[in-house]
């Protein structure tokens, strides 16, 4: 069994930067490609950003991209998501999900992740 679990949420003004965590249980987690996802209130869960095993490959939304960065440390289980420039409407609810899916393509379809972690609060205020 794998436990994902968050930390690093929180309440920030806009321009402001956060460090989300996302640490895993279990021998296998540099097996495996992660992802962040986020869902806002009234809104369907969408891909942040993913990252592959090594961590020599990375995928961002274009929501996101140039702001946040995934990066992953294997000898602490753990996946990180800097994100600097925080915006409004990076207000939501942040996931991190394990791809069950042994390929670096589609790396944002949601239904390739087989474990997720229970989630962390952003709130960006303007």
């Amino acid at each position: 069994q794998v436990q994902l679990v968050e930390s690093g949420g929180g309440l920030v003004q806009a321009g402001g930067s956060l460090r989300l965590s996302c640490a895993a249980s279990g021998r296998t987690f540099s097996l495996y490609a992660m992802g962040w996802f986020r869902q806002a209130p009234g809104k369907e869960r969408e891909f942040v950003a993913a990252i592959s095993w090594s961590g020599g490959s990375t995928t961002y939304a274009d929501s996101v991209k140039g702001r946040f960065t995934v990066s992953r440390d294997n000898a602490k289980n753990t996946v990180y998501l800097q994100m600097n420039s925080l915006k409004p409407e990076d207000t939501a609810v942040y996931y991190c999900a394990r791809r069950g899916v042994p390929t670096t393509q589609d790396m944002a379809v949601i239904q390739h992740y087989d474990y997720w972690g229970q989630g962390t609060q952003v709130t960006v205020s303007s």
